[in-house]
């Protein structure tokens, strides 16, 4: 066997030895599959949930497996909160995305009317008696000094004093007062005068004489007893007084 033949089948045995080893390796097993991604999940709630015009509620949100959240259509945190003061009943929503899908979560916030105030009713005053009306509808009456006539003046307020004394029948007494000046027996007189005057005008309105009685007490009763025209014009005056 010549050199060359020799190295030839130092070749073969090699080559089969090499062949027959490979055949002999174990086979290594596939790697495992990925897991599934986690399953997306989304919370959403208001507090309160009813609240009355102008006033806020607080909406907080919560999300797991999730790269993109959004709160009516505006990107948010994975969770928050969020105060909202709607004008009327709305519903949020919450829109949570991630490998595994996306999930939605509602929230609604009721929104009642402001309520008005219901203003608090002015205590009725106590009916008025005959006497207070009569004080209010029926004044008294002045006099120039030393004069039993009318001034215009007076003249007005009889004319709308006997308007209510015709419509509630009042028998009515009016009383001629005078300032200190003159005598006692001169100021009785004068005061008569005033009050036949301020009779003959109330029975020119419509009243008749049987319901007006009069009567002078001169300068017996003053208003005021300064001795100055103010005072003195305060006690020139017929007074009407209710008859009962």
């Amino acid at each position: 066997m010549n050199k060359s033949t020799s190295n030839r089948i130092v070749v073969l045995g090699v080559l089969a030895f090499l062949l027959v080893a490979s055949g002999c390796k174990k086979k290594q097993p596939a790697p495992p599959p990925p897991p599934p991604p986690k399953a997306v999940s989304a919370t959403l709630s208001a507090n309160p949930t009813s609240i009355e015009a102008g006033q806020s509620s607080t909406l907080t949100w919560s999300t797991e497996n999730a790269t993109d959240v959004a709160l009516d259509g505006n990107k948010v945190d994975p969770s928050g909160s969020q105060t909202v003061s709607p004008t009327q009943t709305t519903t949020y929503h919450l829109t949570a995305k991630g490998a595994a899908g996306t999930q939605e979560a509602t929230a609604q916030v009721s929104v009642t009317p402001k309520a008005t105030p219901t203003p608090t009713p002015a205590p009725t005053p106590p009916p008025i008696t005959e006497d207070q009306l009569f004080a209010q509808t029926v004044k008294d009456i002045y006099f120039d000094y030393d004069k039993a006539d009318l001034r215009p003046d007076a003249q007005q307020a009889l004319a709308q004093a006997a308007q209510v004394i015709k419509q509630k029948g009042w028998k009515v007494q009016i009383e001629g007062n005078c300032d200190d000046r003159g005598s006692t027996e001169y100021n009785l007189a004068l005061g008569e005068r005033r009050a036949d005057s301020a009779k003959q005008a109330l029975i020119r309105n419509g009243i008749s004489a049987d319901a007006l009685k009069t009567i002078s007490y001169g300068k017996e009763k003053p208003q005021c007893t300064d001795q100055n025209e103010d005072c003195w014009q305060k006690n020139r005056r017929d007074h009407f007084s209710l008859l009962h």
